[in-house]
């Protein structure tokens, strides 16, 4: 699967690191919920830690069709709300 970071690129992961990537995204998704503006900041990075660990990137001339679009780690709550729909950043 091919994963986009707002403002830094593509990451190639194996498909097997979607359950661990769901995991933080569901964690991300209850955080918002509750607005607990300290644990979104704590989680979103590290789902994107786990994309930039798990993941090998793309060239920055690569255009690859993005399967998920993860926001920019200053991403506010606010804007992650407007990208989110009910199943989160991940589609489950």
């Amino acid at each position: 699967m091919i994963v986009r970071i707002m403002g830094e690129g593509q990451w190639k992961l194996a498909d097997s690191h979607f359950i661990e990537l769901n995991k933080l995204d569901d964690e991300l998704l209850d955080e918002m919920e509750g607005g607990d503006e300290a644990g979104f900041r704590r989680t979103l990075g590290s789902l994107l830690e786990a994309v930039r660990r798990l993941g090998s990137p793309l060239p920055d001339d690569a255009l690859e069709p993005s399967e998920l679009i993860l926001p920019a780690p200053d991403a506010s709550l606010d804007e992650v709300r407007q990208m989110l729909s009910d199943d989160g950043l991940i589609p489950g």
